[in-house]
């Protein structure tokens, strides 16, 4: 089960009914195309299925893409790796230019176990091209050789220049559709291919996707463009921090920032708007951002989320160890229920300084929940770009340091 509790008031407002006509009207056109991803899937995993039962025994997964092609697919494979089997692969990310992380991949794989997924929308992304033609070099294996269609594969557009050579070259191609902007893009094959070959059950993450569509357009639950409101139109509270209590939402985190800082991060005329998010993994953080939080500046709004029941736990011995006594736990308190507790208790300390609080509790983390969450946070931020007045789906601000480096750098 999902539950989203708001420790706040927004009352009905004919502001609800007017973002309500617009999401709706958003959706029902097709523009946007995450929106259907969810029912969309079924098509892709049926493809999938058919090639993966021709490819050979692969260890190793290594996703070659960055920004959009990446995160979201780190994301939902951090915050399910409890569930990881022994005899499935593993999964690797190629996300940066940078020499030493590279080298330390590539180094503790193997060809003859590893298949590349090159994954870029427009298929001409710098970084990850030139990733893969450092992969090519390392192993010596190159476009033309008899065996180069065994390592590769492409998540692309239809009709790319990836695509393009892709099809050249003999690789198999998966498709992101069109209406499907990068950040946008986890349900889609830019992470499903991955995160299906690798294991993850992305049947169930594409029905809490689904479900969480459903409960938001079928059920009309107003509390999502509540919290929308609540963080686009309060004046000053521009820093949105989203306090995930667990190490399997760090990489959840990193997706949530990139998705608020490039979607709502936009020129508005002369006007500047947009939100600063910010990614907190308690109780680690408590003992640092939380004392800004509390005392600090009141411009930022906090969202907890916790995992009601971990897959894992253990207890806390009931020891006693001399001359620290004073902290000593009630007989029964286990790990897990520690880390909720601290959550709880730190969540009341912010909302007694009169902090706009919400709080996501997950029954468990699994896949169905994963897929809850990301399609929870999309939808977020859809609505806040329709509150804003503002295009949510594009990245003018990041193309031009693209088209500068181009100018100094390309031939």
């Amino acid at each position: 089960m999902f539950t989203n509790t708001l420790y706040f008031d927004i009352p009905h407002t004919p502001k609800i009914e007017e973002i309500w006509n617009k999401i709706s009207a958003e959706y029902n056109s097709s523009v946007i195309g995450y929106y259907n991803l969810p029912i969309d899937g079924e098509k892709l995993l049926l493809d999938i299925g058919v090639w993966k039962t021709g490819v050979r025994n692969i260890q190793n997964i290594v996703v070659v893409g960055v920004g959009g092609s990446s995160l979201g697919t780190k994301a939902v494979y951090s915050m399910l790796f409890h569930e990881k089997k022994t005899d499935t692969p593993n999964l690797h990310f190629l996300e940066n230019i940078d020499p030493i992380a590279i080298k330390k991949t590539l180094q503790d794989i193997k060809l003859d176990e590893s298949l590349f997924l090159l994954v870029s929308k427009s298929g001409t992304t710098l970084d990850t091209i030139s990733i893969a033609k450092i992969i090519m070099v390392y192993f010596n294996i190159f476009p033309g050789d008899k065996q180069f269609g065994k390592y590769f594969a492409a998540v692309t557009d239809n009709g790319s220049a990836l695509n393009k050579f892709a099809n050249e070259y003999g690789l198999k191609s998966f498709f992101i559709p069109k209406n499907v902007g990068g950040r946008f893009s986890v349900l889609s094959a830019a992470g499903i291919v991955p995160l299906t070959l690798c294991g993850v059950d992305t049947v169930k993450l594409l029905e809490g996707a689904a479900a969480c569509r459903d409960d938001f357009f079928a059920r009309k639950s107003d509390t999502l463009i509540k919290k929308a409101l609540a963080c686009t139109l309060k004046s000053g509270q521009n820093i949105n921090v989203l306090f995930s209590y667990s190490d399997i939402f760090r990489d959840f985190n990193a997706w949530f920032v990139q998705l608020w800082a490039e979607s709502l991060g936009k020129k508005k005329g002369e006007e500047r708007v947009g939100f600063t998010p910010v990614g907190l993994i308690g109780a680690i953080d408590q003992h640092s951002f939380l004392q800004l939080i509390i005392d600090g500046p009141k411009d930022k709004s906090v969202t907890f989320i916790r995992v009601e029941n971990m897959a894992y736990d253990m207890p806390v011995p009931d020891i006693s160890l001399k001359y620290i006594e004073k902290i000593n736990l009630k007989k029964g308190i286990s790990a897990a229920s520690l880390l909720n507790e601290q959550a709880i208790a730190t969540m009341k300390s912010v909302i007694n300084e009169g902090v706009i609080t919400d709080e996501i509790v997950l029954s468990k983390a699994d896949a169905y929940h994963a897929g809850y969450l990301i399609y929870y946070f999309e939808l977020l931020t859809s609505l806040c770009g329709l509150i804003l007045g503002i295009n949510a789906y594009n990245q003018p601000g990041v193309e031009i340091g693209k088209k500068i480096l181009l100018d100094k750098l390309g031939k």
